[in-house]
């Protein structure tokens, strides 16, 4: 009796088990997924976030470039060791560069709300262009690493933001394209950033803006702009003394007024019109600096000059569908600037100044041409205060396509800087930095004063598209610098050139630059 019993208990416990391992193995109703889903409502590329009404758009390109006789991206041979084409100079830099860029969307009752933003990993060779180790400011010890320079060592890059923006009802928040640009900002035809001749304002600025759109392709824009880093080139205290290429230093005072800007534009399939315009306030720190325009313990009971209120104004123009082929136009701008030269000699970065040499003849030892940039010029004793300076400036490019797979851009610019009054009134912008800049030199019987300056640009690039997204170009271009200085002087330039007779001469430069391009 006990063995039955427990032959029923041994097979009641094994059914048990046996059906406690098959109900570990019945399958369990798994979660539905959800797929991603095409979002066709603002174009190719953007899919619905999973979950949201939100549709995004992943993108960019990757980009590697060398210029040959120039700095990054085709910058000229225009200023510093590059300048001068001493042994501390490249002959080439090289830059690769993968941009990434996030674009959001979602439509609303007040119409589609948009984020986008943009980041560049890049490197580079270090210190763009040059080994001069008075060029290179190593960063203190046990501090972060601060220079983007300093970063571009082996294994190293740095990330750069170019576009960060908010869209809403018409509004826009954040780092963009200023109101004030063109539409092609730098760039009608060319492939290097320093095209100049009129604004720039491809790498984005603060601002907040609001577009109105009339129908037909018309529109309007007004907005303020941030102007500390790209709408400001220098304000010269001329008491602050000079050097080689200079006179005074940049005394700058802060921001105290955005830049107002606005643009009417008419955008249809004929082409594109706008004209587009901006105030700016052009404010000066003290009266007493010392060099370089460093503050001291007399500079604030100095008291400064008012501020005063510059501008400009551009008309930018392009005309599509040209009989020449298929996808053909012309773009061209012209701008005036009165206290805001930024909006004529740009860059993609910074408004740069020139200081250029070449070889020697008439005695000196090497000839120079130099122009120095400004917004505007004052020193003690002007009874009314900072002088403006004014520049204008045209640029523009033709493109051709010769078939789906190759195009060629021709482009060019003309520009002026001009210091007014004249070299034998003191109280004037141009008499008193002669004033400034002649005072200690000694010149030739020939000499004469005088720092406007001309510019011209002219190039032309060629482009390879073998398949879609993947382009290689070759771009050839010529810098011509027209100083209106005469004679000769004995200067001191920036080391290693030697104190030396120079002559006062045009110069030019030529680079090349070779690129290719992925977008994805």
């Amino acid at each position: 009796m006990k063995m039955v019993k427990s032959l029923i208990l041994g097979s009641a416990a094994g059914l048990i088990a046996m059906s406690g391992a098959q109900a570990a193995d019945l399958p369990v109703k798994a979660k539905a997924v959800e797929y991603v889903r095409i979002c066709s409502l603002y174009g190719a590329g953007f899919w619905y976030i999973p979950g949201t009404d939100t549709c995004i758009k992943l993108g960019g390109y990757v980009r590697i470039d060398t210029t040959f006789n120039g700095t990054t991206y085709g910058g000229p041979a225009w200023s510093g060791d590059q300048g001068q084409g001493n042994r501390y100079r490249d002959y080439f830099v090289s830059r690769s560069r993968m941009a990434l860029t996030v674009d959001t969307r979602t439509a609303t009752e007040y119409g589609v709300v948009r984020t986008f933003g943009q980041g560049d990993f890049q490197f580079d060779n270090f210190n763009n262009g040059t080994r001069n180790p008075s060029s290179t400011t190593p960063a203190p010890a046990g501090a972060a690493v601060f220079n983007s320079s300093q970063l571009s060592g082996a294994g190293g890059g740095y990330v750069a933001v170019e576009m960060v923006f908010i869209q809403f009802a018409g509004f826009t928040f954040g780092k963009s394209a200023s109101a004030y640009a063109t539409p092609w900002n730098g760039y009608p035809g060319n492939n290097n950033s320093f095209l100049m001749g009129g604004p720039d304002y491809v790498t984005g600025v603060n601002n907040i803006q609001y577009t109105a759109q009339f129908g037909n392709g018309v529109s309007a824009t007004i907005g303020l702009d941030d102007p500390t880093v790209f709408n400001r080139t220098s304000v010269l205290n001329l008491s602050t003394g000079g050097s080689f290429a200079t006179a005074g230093s940049n005394a700058y005072g802060g921001t105290h007024v955005p830049d107002i800007v606005g643009n009417i534009r008419v955008d249809q399939a004929w082409g594109l019109f706008q004209i587009a315009g901006m105030l700016h306030n052009v404010t000066a720190s003290y009266n007493t600096l010392g060099a370089g325009g460093v503050p001291n313990n007399l500079s604030e009971i100095s008291g400064h000059p008012e501020d005063k209120w510059g501008g400009a104004v551009t008309a930018a123009l392009q005309i599509k569908n040209l009989p020449t082929g298929a996808g053909d136009d012309f773009k061209i701008d012209a701008t005036y600037a009165h206290g805001a030269t930024k909006a004529v000699v740009s860059t993609s970065g910074g408004s740069p100044s020139f200081a250029m040499f070449s070889g020697s003849g008439n005695g000196a030892y090497q000839s120079i041409g130099f122009g120095q940039t400004a917004d505007a010029v004052y020193r003690p004793g002007f009874t009314d205060g900072i002088k403006l300076v004014d520049a204008w400036g045209v640029r523009g490019a033709f493109n051709h396509n010769w078939d789906p797979y190759w195009s060629t851009s021709l482009w060019g610019s003309y520009g002026s800087v001009r210091y007014g009054g004249n070299v034998l009134d003191g109280a004037s912008a141009k008499g008193a930095w002669c004033s400034v800049y002649t005072a200690g030199k000694v010149v030739s019987a020939n000499y004469s004063c005088n720092p406007d300056f001309n510019f011209a640009q002219v190039g032309v690039v060629t482009r390879w598209t073998p398949v879609k997204n993947l382009t290689f170009s070759a771009e050839v271009g010529a810098f011509f610098l027209d100083q209106k200085m005469v004679g000769s002087a004995i200067l001191t330039p920036t080391a290693p050139k030697p104190t030396a007779v120079y002559e006062f001469k045009d110069q030019s430069t030529v680079f090349l630059n070779v690129r290719a391009q992925r977008n994805f």
